[in-house]
């Protein structure tokens, strides 16, 4: 499989069966399929993206827009499919959104433990500026707070 291969579009209604594959192989406290469908239909803060083999949802990404800051939510990549520069292709597709839609700031939070999505999030810009102690409700794991201030 090439990143050719891979498609990057809107999340719909008919990707939730396949990103609540992804979701519960990502997480140890994964969303509910209802809240997925609340971001989806409801939540006019929530822009959600899929990465899709043969149609197939295989990953994710979400983000809140709220004044001009973007506010990642999730991002995940099914297990099967990661270290393909899949992950790498929803940040992107993340931070073009950001332009076009005038956020100028992007922020997250991290896994302390989780080291490859902070070199992902490196990668393209994103910096630690905190932390927060025990964020994590299954483990108490802190988080790290990152952002990326140069969109525009």
């Amino acid at each position: 499989m090439g990143l050719d291969d891979v498609e990057i579009s809107y999340m719909t209604l008919e990707d939730i069966d396949d990103v609540m594959v992804v979701e519960k192989l990502s997480f140890t406290i994964p969303w509910s399929k209802n809240a997925l469908i609340e971001e989806v239909l409801n939540n006019r803060m929530a822009i959600y993206i899929t990465a899709k083999v043969n149609g197939k949802a295989i990953g994710y990404a979400g983000m809140w827009k709220i004044f001009d800051e973007g506010h990642i939510t999730n991002i995940a990549v099914h297990p099967e499919y990661r270290q393909n520069g899949i992950g790498s292709r929803l940040v992107e597709k993340l931070v073009d959104i950001a332009k076009e839609r005038g956020i100028v700031k992007m922020t997250l939070e991290v896994r302390k433990s989780n080291l490859a999505a902070q070199a992902l999030y490196c990668k393209y810009g994103f910096k630690e500026m905190g932390l927060r102690k025990g964020y994590y409700a299954d483990n108490g794991e802190d988080a790290i707070i990152m952002w990326k201030e140069d969109i525009l």
